[in-house]
Parts: C-alpha cells; structure tokens; sequence
C-alpha cells in the first residue's frame, strides 16, 4: 500500500479535486421497495445484482465544490506522494452532536488503495475531537462500494430518503456512534 498523507484542504487543493472522475461503477444496487397496505407503509431494501455492471454519475456537482466548501465544517485532503487522490467532507449539524458525511471521494486511478478508509478514519477522529457523538454517511443506494465502506467501518443503516438527489436518486445513510 503507498503511504497516504492527510491535510486539511486549501483553497488550492480545489481545482485539482474537480477534475477528479468522480463517478463509481457498481456491479449491485440496494433496491428499494415500498408496500401500502391498510394505510402502512413498509420500505426493505435488498442488494440486487445487475445483469451488468453500470456507471453511476456522481450526485453533487463537482464544479460547485468551491462555492460548497465555505460551507463544510471541515475538509480534508488526501494525498500520495505530490498529488491529491481522495477527499472527504464533514458538516456539523446544530446543537444535535451530528456530523454528516456529504462526500467521500476517491480518484478513479487510486481506489482499493486504502484511501477512502484513511479519509473515513480522519472525519471520525476530527468529530470525535469535538466531542460529536454520531456520524452520519450518506450516499446513493446505487453506490454499493461505499455502502460496503460504510458496513466495514461499522456505520449501521439508518435510514433513506427517496429522490434525495438533483438527479432523483434515493439517499440511504449509515450512522456510527463515536465512543
């Protein structure tokens, strides 16, 4: 494994992080199915595998990333050697001692590479510093990689939301208690 570096991001780091691919592919999704039934409603989600792998569009557009930043409690790039290979976002959500993940993103050509699991490691130490007790990831059911990052890491499903995104894809979000 290269030796992965970590820093706060600077202004400077952001035009470099835009041009990452930002998309994913997955040969899986986490299906939603709803079912009404006098006046209940019941949601399961299931992993289906796809008859092939898809290419799955990022859901936050990379090019506001700048504009987005100002507003991120904190972010933090990774680093292999000279270049920036993955970066992650953290947001403090009022009073309620919540830290939400609103990305997690790893360059194509360095993925697999304990990157994403470094950046992960990073946001859980820097809530924990500020005494946060939970975080929440969120992501497209479709993104199953992250999905299974979020399971290895010990984050527990805690929810979705249907059309969540810009381009109407459900959200799930997993939660780790920090200690």
């Amino acid at each position: 494994m290269p030796e992965i570096q970590l820093r706060p991001t600077v202004a400077t780091d952001l035009s470099r992080l835009m041009g990452f691919d930002h998309s994913i592919s997955s040969e899986s999704v986490w299906q939603l199915e709803l079912r009404r039934e006098n006046g209940q409603v019941a949601s399961t989600f299931r992993e289906v595998r796809l008859p092939r792998t898809i290419k799955v569009a990022y859901p936050h557009n990379p090019f506001a990333l700048a504009d987005d930043w100002v507003r991120k409690s904190m972010m933090y790039t990774a680093f292999i050697g000279p270049d920036p290979v993955g970066y992650i976002c953290l947001l403090e959500r009022g009073t309620a001692s919540v830290v939400g993940i609103t990305d997690l993103v790893v360059d194509a050509a360095n993925r697999r590479k304990g990157v994403g699991a470094a950046l992960l490691a990073a946001g859980q130490d820097w809530a924990a510093s500020r005494s946060h007790r939970r975080l929440i990831l969120e992501m497209q059911a479709k993104n199953l990689p992250a999905i299974r990052l979020a399971q290895k890491f010990g984050y527990e499903f805690c929810g979705y939301n249907d059309h969540y995104y810009i381009n109407q894809d459900v959200a799930v979000f997993f939660a780790k208690i920090l200690k």
